[in-house]
């Protein structure tokens, strides 16, 4: 299982062996979005009337995990501003967004191709840009 999570890029063989081993059934979760929740890793919700607010992040769950994974996206991220054609969403969201909310927002998606990976199986692979 480590294996397969450490084939996404910006994670390493220690935040694959850590996610691997703190969610041992990760069926629980109905979907991604319930998983990076679950870690703290989406912002918090102070919605009233229709009108839709979103603050900072919720830091609620295991802070090891989140942090291994904010920290990998900050690697992903380094590594999309030196060559911006290797990562093309990366440098899309480092235009309109600050280095490290950017960073947050990496490693959301992360937890949830992790979860991916963990609940159907499968390597990663790369998905082709048009």
């Amino acid at each position: 299982m480590a294996r397969r999570l450490a084939s996404i890029p910006g994670f390493g063989a220690i935040g694959a062996t850590a996610l691997a081993a703190m969610v041992p059934n990760p069926l629980s979760f109905a979907s991604g979005q319930h998983f990076a929740a679950s870690l703290g890793l989406t912002s918090q919700p102070h919605s009233s009337g229709g009108k839709e607010r979103l603050g900072r992040i919720s830091r609620q769950g295991n802070a090891m995990l989140r942090r291994l994974l904010v920290l990998g996206a900050t690697s992903r991220l380094r590594y999309a501003r030196r060559s911006p054609e290797a990562s093309d969403w990366a440098t899309r969201l480092l235009a309109r967004r600050p280095f490290k909310v950017a960073a947050v927002a990496l490693a959301n998606k992360m937890a949830r191709i992790a979860w991916t990976l963990l609940a159907r199986g499968g390597t990663y692979t790369t998905t082709a840009t048009a």
